[in-house]
């Protein structure tokens, strides 16, 4: 199926996305990388607030590039999802329900999609000059110290993804393997 959806993504749109559908986002999306998410759980970890309402939102795990002149944002593709996995489980527990990136997620990810109705997104690898033209507004909210790491609100137009694992824990990976194989 082919969805266009809004953000904030609630648990109501997660658990109408299926492993495989192709959906065009529009709203807001935060980034964060690695560094970002060590430093989102080390504040809950003192008792502080997040940066931003993770409630209903959706990550997407990228260190974008600078904008050149006239240019919202520079390169902006996913980087590896799994570098996030250590981290994950928490948000979720706490209401995040997207995350875009590449490549595979952990069993304790899944399961905490799975338990909280969170989804996970694939966006493409190769394509960060075409997927910056989807984002139409940037502002560095938090950490600016962690440079390209640091986190961003974006607003996006028909941000381009695919669900990867949606809130049953159905993994197109594991599809896509198993219909290789016969």
């Amino acid at each position: 199926m082919n969805y266009s959806i809004e953000t904030p993504l609630t648990i109501e749109k997660a658990k109408k996305l299926k492993a495989g559908d192709i959906v065009s986002i529009s709203g807001i999306i935060y980034t964060a990388r690695d560094a970002a998410h060590k430093k989102m759980i080390a504040l809950l970890g003192e008792g502080k607030e997040l940066p931003f309402d993770i409630e209903n939102q959706v990550i997407y795990y990228v260190g974008p590039c600078p904008a050149r002149p006239g240019e919202v944002i520079g390169s902006a593709g996913p980087t590896t999802s799994g570098r996030m996995d250590a981290y994950t489980p928490e948000l979720i527990k706490l209401g995040l329900k997207g995350m875009i990136g590449k490549g595979l997620r952990s069993k304790e990810v899944i399961d905490a999609m799975k338990k909280y109705g969170a989804v996970y997104f694939g966006a493409i690898g190769g394509a960060a000059a075409l997927i910056a033209l989807r984002i139409v507004k940037e502002e560095i909210i938090a950490f600016p110290e962690l440079g390209a790491e640091a986190i961003r609100k974006l607003t996006v137009k028909d941000f381009p993804a695919v669900v990867v694992i949606d809130s049953e824990g159905n993994d197109l990976y594991e599809i896509g393997k198993m219909k290789y194989r016969k």
